[in-house]
């Protein structure tokens, strides 16, 4: 039990910080509903999990294979955003009767969407990395079960962030009229934009292009 609550701890407080992908959940829950906007967090939470994995297990080759590639992934994750951002201006915002009824299609999209960026950011795994160390958690020979707590708790917490973020904005975004929602969504990627242009803008400063 330890070590699952050690793991929702650490899932939780790496939600947290302010980023694209909470930009991107938070317009999502105001202009499409809660779900949608729920289902995009999941996506970040099972990348999470999957970089914690890696980190607790201490699978050095697929740690050395993304930071080899890190660049790389760096300017797909840049790319990524861009594309999001431009795909989040021009999108029109669903009106309220349509925001009601979600298809399973468009629960997948925001699924995946957010999984595939947060995996593009192999730093991810230096952080979760250190994390573990720091607090000495890590696979031992004959504590598997106390490694699968921790991995399901780095999901349970990152879960917990998203459901509380989601259900905060998703009631906050029954106050706004259509007009608010689609400025909202207008503002949210133009920054979405920005920080895709600010992840790629170093890779020509280091050379890569």
């Amino acid at each position: 039990m330890e070590h699952l609550l050690q793991g929702v701890a650490i899932g939780f407080l790496m939600a947290v910080p302010v980023g694209p992908i909470n930009l991107l959940c938070l317009r999502r829950s105001l202009a499409e509903g809660r779900r949608v906007g729920f289902v995009s967090g999941l996506g970040a939470a099972v990348a999470d999990t999957t970089y914690g994995a890696v980190a607790a297990v201490g699978l050095a080759t697929v740690t050395g294979f993304l930071l080899d590639h890190r660049m790389g992934l760096q300017l797909f994750a840049g790319l990524f955003l861009i594309g999001l951002g431009l795909h989040t201006v021009l999108s029109r915002t669903p009106a309220r009767s349509e925001a009601t009824t979600v298809h399973v299609r468009r629960l997948w999209d925001a699924f995946v969407s957010t999984y595939v960026y947060t995996l593009a950011n192999p730093l991810l795994i230096v952080v979760f990395t250190g994390v573990f160390a720091r607090l000495g958690l890590g696979w031992q020979p004959g504590h598997t079960l106390d490694m699968m707590e921790l991995i399901s708790g780095v999901f349970l917490g990152s879960s917990l962030w998203w459901l509380v973020l989601t259900m905060l904005a998703g009631t906050f975004g029954r106050r706004l009229n259509e007009g608010t929602l689609r400025r909202v969504n207008f503002v949210a990627g133009i920054i979405i934009i920005a920080i895709g242009i600010w992840q790629i803008i170093p890779l020509f400063r280091g050379g890569l292009f």
